[in-house]
Parts: C-alpha cells; structure tokens; sequence
C-alpha cells in the first residue's frame, strides 16, 4: 500500500508504537507520534528516529490543527479502542487500524494466525519451530513480543508469518486474513477492557473474519463458545480435542495424540515423549500440529520437532530446587483459567502465590481448583483483598497476605519442606507492581535463586 504524503497518527509509543512508526517513515508517511503520558520521557523515543526523519512527538493532547490533517491512525495494543479520543476520529471519518493490520496491508504473507485466552505464546513458538524445520524463512511475531511491523524488511513472498493475535490486536483489523487461523480457546478475560463477554468472544471471532472456505481455522472442539460460533466461520473448520475421539481432526486417546482424516487415525506421538506437562500442554501441541498440517507440513517433520520442544519462559517453568522444594513460574497465569492449568500441572504439595491487577475476573473456580494440592495461597498485590473474600466464601482459610513478591517468595520458603512446591501462577496481570509478566517472572526467578540453602 502506498503512504506517500499520507499524514498518519500513531497512537502509543511502545514496542509496537515505534515499529509502526519506523515502518511508515520508511513507506514515505509522514508520522505524528503521540502518548497521552505528558510526562512522557521524549528523548528517549525520538531516539528512534534520525533528525530528517517526517516525525513529530506530540503528549498530552494533540492540537486540533494535527487532526484535522490525518489520513489514519494507527493504535497500539494497550489503547482502548472506545477512548472518547479514537471514537471522535472514528466520527471524523479516520481510517483506524492497529499495528497488525498496518503490516497486513504493506505485505500480505504467508501468515499462519493464533488467539485465544490462554496457551496462545505455547502454540505460537511450537508452531514457529515447525514451520522453521522445514521452511527457509519463517518470522514468530505479533504478541509474544516482536512487532509484525518490525520484521518487514527481512520478508519475501516464501516467508512464513506465525503470529501471536490478542484480542486488543484484533479489534483493530480490517483486512486481516490468515491463511491458517485458530482460536484455542475463550474464557472470561480483560473484561476491564471488552466491557461484555460477547464484546470480547466478538474480539477473538475477527481473526476468521475474512477467511474463506479455501481457508483453514482450527477450533478447540471441548470449547462450547466456539462450538456455538462454529458455523458463522466460513473458513475450514479442523477441531482438535482432549476429550473426544474426533472422526476427523486431532484428539487425545489415553497418552496419544491421534490424527483422524479420510476415515482412517494415525499416532502423532505419545505425550510421554514430550517435554511439557499438562492436558492444556497437549491441546497446544494439537492445535499447533492441526495448523502445520493445514498448510501442508508432512506428518514426520511435525513428530520431530514436537519431541524436542520445551516449555516457554513464564508458562510452569521448572527453575530449581532448594532444599527437596521445587519451584517453577507460570507469571504467565495472568488470569483464572490459565492459573487452574498450573494448579492441575503440579504433582505435589504446592505454596502458590497469587494475585496482582484486577482485569474484573471472578477467582471461584480458580480457589475451588486448589483442595488437594494447595497447602498455603500467599496473596499480593491489588486484588488479595478480593481472592481472599471469594476463598473464604468457598471454605478456603489457608491464606496470608504479603506486600511484595519478595515476602511472598520468603514466606513460601520459610514454610515449605521437603516434597512440596512453590508455583507462582497469580491469576492476575502484572501491572501496578510490575511493567509485565516477564518482569514478574524474571524477579521470582532472581529471588528464587537467592535463597540460600
């Protein structure tokens, strides 16, 4: 697409922000970068730039005058699409896209797509080391942290894309169209956000919303929502399950993943050849495995990569042991459901610590996941209040509150003993306490490393 002359807003100055940006500088647009933050460290963004570059930074507000000149505007992730700001360019007729749509536009790959509430950075990367076996080029963008934009320059017509989808990023696509879409999954989350459950599951649907039947999208079978919406996609429905032995597509039977097509099943591999632990583990391998065989990865190259793969950073990572005490990082579990995946991945008596920003999620289920495995739930941040009025109205009382992660981490280790675990899975977002969950994990993973044995 060409942006030449084009006068285009770009919302956010992150990671994203500044790749968007950087790549319409490059296209000839001229770019007015702008942050609501007024104290906003400027320098430190227009860093990214040279001096000839057609970039201005504006904060705070943007003058009238810069509005009345925009062609479009580009959001960053963590801008909410219903700010009174984005909905008077929407009524002044500005083009709105986020960044995924912007890198859409200038090359339209070879992109293989994932969202989902949870397992969606585990599928992403399984995926990507697939299509890397038997691929030349092939880039992991998106949400699991590299902007799509940022990759552009490196991408010919052969490469592959696997990206990471959020629901922020999807609310923001217009011509968006994978060639292989799935959804993993849709449970309540960033609610603060969609404001409604349809609004949200509407989020997650965009991602087959331009596909067509010689498209392929690849659905969680045990999910209900998506088993409702399953018709009104137009693209080619592949199921995996964990449950059910499907007719066709991939499922689970006892400690085998089983692929059924043209009336006949063959073994994928045995779950006791993977490197990863959980019923949650094994519908990402499906699902990572349904969308290789969908674009046409040979069975065998798929078996090879899948013995191999290990888990990801922050999602039930193993970090060491002290004193007979495991302890592993799920800061990953940033909401409920994907917290009930740690719960159920631990083998033994397990100190958990939980809490953190409150996305308006509900933590029942969560708590009635614990009885039998939870020995202490140790609580920080914004929402322990909360998660220790809806443990105590489910009969859970073996709760402490802390006021750092550290405490938390020393409280764990004062009172584990030999044969139990520490499992950080907080079932909140990081933020207010930490930029990210990556911060957050790598902090446990430096306190857990300091304590002395």
């Amino acid at each position: 697409m060409d942006f030449s002359e084009k006068k285009v807003l770009v919302f956010g100055t992150g990671i994203s922000g500044i790749a968007a940006a950087k790549l319409l500088v490059c296209r000839n647009a001229e770019v007015f970068l702008f942050d609501g933050n007024q104290d906003l460290d400027r320098d430190r963004v227009m860093d990214n730039f040279s001096a000839e570059d057609p970039v201005s930074l504006y904060t705070g507000e943007l003058p009238d005058e810069i509005f009345k000149q925009l062609d479009l505007a580009v959001l960053s992730p963590g801008v909410p699409t219903d700010l009174p700001f984005v909905l008077a360019m929407k009524d002044a007729g500005i083009r709105i896209w986020g960044e995924i749509e912007l890198a859409y536009q200038c090359k339209k790959s070879n992109i293989l797509a994932i969202t989902g509430t949870n397992g969606k950075t585990t599928t992403t990367a399984l995926l990507g080391e697939i299509m890397k076996h038997c691929c030349d080029s092939v880039k992991v963008v998106g949400n699991i942290g590299i902007p799509f934009t940022g990759v552009l320059d490196d991408v010919t017509e052969d490469t592959v894309i696997v990206a990471e989808i959020s629901s922020f990023q999807l609310e923001t696509t217009e011509d968006f169209c994978p060639q292989v879409s799935a959804i993993l999954n849709i449970t309540p989350d960033h609610l603060n956000r969609h404001h409604t459950m349809e609004n949200y599951i509407a989020a997650k649907l965009n991602i087959t919303g331009n596909q067509t039947g010689d498209q392929v999208c690849v659905l969680n079978y045990e999910d209900e929502i998506l088993r409702e919406h399953a018709d009104s996609i137009r693209a080619r429905v592949v199921y995996f399950s964990s449950l059910h032995r499907l007719e066709s597509g991939f499922y689970l039977d006892d400690d085998k993943i089983m692929y059924a097509c043209d009336g006949k099943a063959e073994e994928v591999v045995s779950t006791k050849e993977l490197n990863i632990l959980g019923r949650h583990n094994y519908e990402n391998v499906m699902a990572a495995a349904a969308m290789a065989v969908s674009y046409g990865v040979p069975l065998d190259s798929i078996r090879e990569v899948l013995r191999r793969f290990t888990a990801v950073e922050h999602r039930i990572e193993y970090v060491t042991e002290k004193r007979g005490v495991r302890f592993y990082n799920d800061s990953k579990g940033t909401n409920p459901d994907a917290a009930i995946k740690g719960i159920e991945a631990m083998d033994r008596p397990t100190f958990l610590i939980g809490g953190g920003y409150d996305k308006n999620s509900e933590y029942k289920d969560w708590i009635l996941s614990f009885r039998g495995k939870v020995k202490k739930l140790v609580l920080i941040g914004q929402t322990r209040e909360k998660i220790a009025r809806e443990a105590e109205a489910v009969g859970f009382t073996d709760y402490v509150f802390a006021d750092s992660l550290q405490e938390a981490v020393d409280i764990c280790y004062e009172n584990a003993v030999n044969g139990d675990a520490v499992l950080l899975s907080p079932a909140c977002a990081s933020w207010g306490m930490f930029p990210n969950y990556e911060v957050r994990g790598k902090m446990f993973k430096e306190m857990v490393h300091a304590l002395k044995e």
